[in-house]
């Protein structure tokens, strides 16, 4: 999610939901989504082909500095960073009907050995390519919509960077959706494994999966997959290099992140208090209600409705005090100029639907930053839990960040840093001993960060949702810590 990863705005968060309450159809998708995960990996154990291609515009099946562009077109001057070897093109599973639309970066530095990351948008429905042209990417759109600059904090300065569309139907992808993370994720390992045997140069590097907002559900299950399927892999199938996951501002723990609301919208400490004492008073009474309805969402057998109705009844009692304001979800520093998704980003949107980058890019569909449809259909996946997912990895050694601007209401550094020290792990008593020490980037005290082992929480001074957008010199030196193995406090 991010500014244009709806991590909903009151009105159409309480319309989306309405209209995705729980039919018998909807459950039945829920069934044929997770057989289709039981039979995709019991094919690839068996050592099965799979009908699955990866597709690069142009036939470039090798990269460097030559490769450059999407395709190659004759006489087409580069559409982001001139001087790197790129690629997009579409992953297509055939026996799913979904065509996951990417767009790769190789490093500024040493593609050959620099570590691959993949970043994931959140929403649920919003594209990479807002990541991609808004906050981290190699390059950013100019206010005429026709053209790029370079991004000197570009996250690809020391890793190759991946950045998909996904699930379903979301920015250029096309094809059936998800509505889980099982679903969700068995697509993205999919895409690792069949990216690493088409680029099989980058197959042995460091690997590293971050991302931001609903990446706070992505980004575990993904992570998690990798690292169980690495235990127990089909034939031909390669083995992920996982080194580490990060999630920016991100909702990975409901139970306990829904929990802050009330004193981020009064008292955070850290941005404008945007509720009047009444207000807040008004919405600690409600947060009980709230969370004993997201924990019934996550009990074993959890319906679709249950999940549904958190979803619903939370955001009205929590999130809606704070949108009637009309101040920015993603940032209390500032009003919601756009509503719903209150950024302006129409020059990235002019950009990706003109005739000329889509001929570029080998695309035939309209370009849209998030699509509301995807949001409705992952509307049972929204209250679920994930924080679980991520002890086995920590006690691996795979190292973790969990980072959050704190300007931020929705996806507040209160509620991140709370879940972080609630995290049982064999680590939690040393993490949460450990305090919060100035984290510094250059002269100047950027952050405060918590750290123990492999595990680190970070919170971001003076950044709103979207870290990288208004940190962008603190987001990147953030990165490069994280990928080179370095400490934060």
């Amino acid at each position: 999610m991010g500014p244009a990863k709806f991590m909903r705005a009151a009105a159409l968060v309480l319309a989306a939901v309405a209209s995705a309450m729980v039919s018998a159809e909807a459950e039945g998708r829920q069934e044929v989504s997770r057989e289709m995960v039981k039979s995709t990996l019991a094919s690839r154990r068996a050592g099965m082909n799979l009908t699955i291609t990866l597709n690069t515009l142009g036939g470039r099946a090798e990269l460097g500095p030559e490769a450059l562009g999407a395709n190659g077109l004759e006489g087409e001057e580069n559409l982001c960073d001139p001087n790197v070897g790129q690629v997009a093109g579409y992953l297509t599973l055939a026996e799913q009907n979904k065509h996951y639309f990417f767009w790769f970066f190789e490093s500024r530095n040493k593609p050959e050995s620099d570590p691959v990351a993949v970043w994931l948008t959140g929403g649920p429905g919003c594209s990479g390519m807002v990541g991609l042209f808004n906050e981290l990417g190699p390059c950013k759109v100019n206010k005429d919509g026709a053209s790029t600059h370079l991004n000197p904090n570009s996250w690809n300065a020391n890793a190759n960077m991946v950045f998909i569309d996904q699930p379903g139907e979301t920015g250029f992808s096309y094809g059936d959706g998800d509505i889980d993370e099982a679903g969700v994720s068995m697509d993205l390992y999919i895409f690792i494994t069949e990216f690493m045997k088409k680029f099989d140069k980058y197959s042995g590097n460091d690997f590293y999966t971050v991302g931001e907002s609903y990446g706070g559900h992505y980004v575990p299950a993904f992570a998690n997959r990798i690292f169980n399927e690495n235990k127990d892999r089909a034939e031909g199938v390669p083995h992920i290099n996982l080194k580490g996951f990060g999630v920016g501002n991100g909702l990975t723990d409901p139970v306990e992140q829904y929990k802050y609301y009330a004193q981020m919208a009064f008292n955070s400490t850290t941005a404008p208090s945007r509720v009047s004492e009444r207000v807040y008073h008004n919405m600690v009474r409600q947060t009980s209600t709230c969370i004993d309805l997201i924990a019934e969402c996550n009990t074993k057998k959890h319906p679709r409705f249950k999940c549904q109705l958190a979803l619903m009844e939370c955001n009205q009692m929590l999130v809606v005090p704070y949108t009637s304001t009309g101040y920015n979800v993603y940032d209390m520093r500032v009003k919601c100029e756009v509503p719903p998704l209150c950024y302006d980003f129409s020059e990235v949107d002019k950009y990706l639907n003109s005739a000329r980058v889509q001929k570029y890019l080998g695309v035939q569909k309209k370009w849209e930053s998030c699509n509301m449809q995807v949001n409705q259909q992952m509307s049972g996946d929204f209250e679920r839990r994930y924080q679980q997912l991520v002890p086995p990895m920590l006690e691996a050694g795979i190292r973790g960040l969990i980072y959050a601007g704190d300007c931020d209401y929705i996806c507040n550094w209160l509620g991140n840093r709370a879940w972080t020290m609630k995290l049982p792990w064999s680590g939690q008593d040393g993490f949460n001993d450990a305090g919060e020490k100035p984290w510094m980037v250059g002269d100047s005290e950027a952050g405060k960060a918590r750290s123990h082992g492999p595990f680190t929480f970070l919170q971001v001074y003076q950044a709103g949702h979207m870290v990288p957008l208004d940190q962008p010199e603190a987001a990147k030196a953030m990165f490069e810590t994280f990928i080179s193995g370095g400490s934060f406090p």
